[in-house]
């Protein structure tokens, strides 16, 4: 992995883009521009912070998140990667894949001229990711920092054959009391739930929460949206190429076993996930690419 020093050199633009080590050696790469600030590290290609100008944060990072080189960090924007949950073949190998606990490469910053700074990063492969994944292809993850937050992950197949992929980004979103907001948006639809073993059920009127909730709602809607009533605002989620959507909060008996949330940490955290997971996984033909599009807008209530 470069290190502060030759990012900066490559990739920092004063004011805006700067590249800095935290503790174990993590390198973050900071955004400040005229519109918002953000912070992520170069494992994972993980979003940690963003916050737009005059409002509260939108995302949500563990006061207790560790970061640690090959550990998934609690909280921010994970990438769920090349497949979701547990392997459907292998359950040795790690839920949710790989992606979020290897190095990345940042490619490109751009400083664009409405004053938004888009950084694209790409999967460093090696050894050990090949013996996980087997195929041949790439994959990309482009953020954008502005008033508003972008993330597109695009998977490429190189290989002479279909490929199959599952994904998410496990948005991290800040609440002010999950016990009073809602999700809106997924009525009518169809989910899995988790915490019944996968039971099959329907949405009936907004997601609300008093316990657990870990569901994936199928075949959803492209505009969802969080009403959080205790910081007086929403979160607009619009998706392109994601065909179901991952709800999950663990609430406070798994939120104690978990032991990085922090003490009341599931209190002011909502995942709301764009996704291809479950039965809505993708099929990549040969030569061809799928860009999962998830952004993130702030509105008053």
């Amino acid at each position: 992995m470069a290190t502060a020093s030759i990012l900066n050199q490559r990739f920092g633009i004063e004011g805006v883009v700067h590249f800095s080590e935290q503790r174990n050696g993590f390198v973050v790469a900071e955004v400040r521009n005229r519109s918002a600030t953000a912070a992520i590290a170069m494992q994972g290609a993980h979003l940690m912070q963003f916050q737009p100008n005059g409002e509260e944060p939108l995302i949500w990072m563990s006061p207790e998140a560790s970061l640690a080189a090959g550990k998934s960090i609690r909280g921010g924007v994970p990438v769920c990667w090349p497949w979701f949950g547990a392997h459907p073949d292998n359950g040795k190998l790690p839920a949710h894949g790989f992606a979020r606990t290897v190095p990345w490469r940042l490619n490109q910053v751009h400083a664009q001229a409405e004053g938004e700074t888009r950084l694209e990063f790409e999967l460093i492969q090696t050894p050990a990711t090949r013996a996980q994944w087997p195929h041949a292809c790439s994959v990309r993850h482009i953020i954008t920092i502005g008033r508003e937050l972008t993330h597109e992950l695009v998977t490429c197949n190189h290989g002479e054959t279909p490929m199959v992929i599952g994904e998410a980004l496990h948005t991290y979103f800040q609440v002010g009391d999950v016990r009073k907001a809602t999700v809106n948006g997924l009525q009518g639809c169809d989910y899995l739930d988790k915490v019944r073993g996968m039971q099959h059920d329907r949405q009936s009127g907004p997601v609300t929460f008093s316990g657990e909730v870990d569901r994936i709602y199928l075949d959803t809607p492209a505009v969802t949206e969080i009403r959080d009533p205790a910081m007086r605002r929403r979160i607009v989620i619009r998706s392109q190429g994601s065909h179901s959507t991952v709800v999950w909060n663990p609430w406070l008996e798994k939120a104690t076993q978990m032991g990085d949330l922090g003490p009341d940490g599931y209190l002011h955290m909502l995942c709301v996930e764009s996704a291809n997971a479950a039965g809505d996984t993708v099929t990549i033909a040969p030569g061809a690419q799928h860009r999962l599009v998830a952004r993130y807008a702030i509105e008053a209530l």
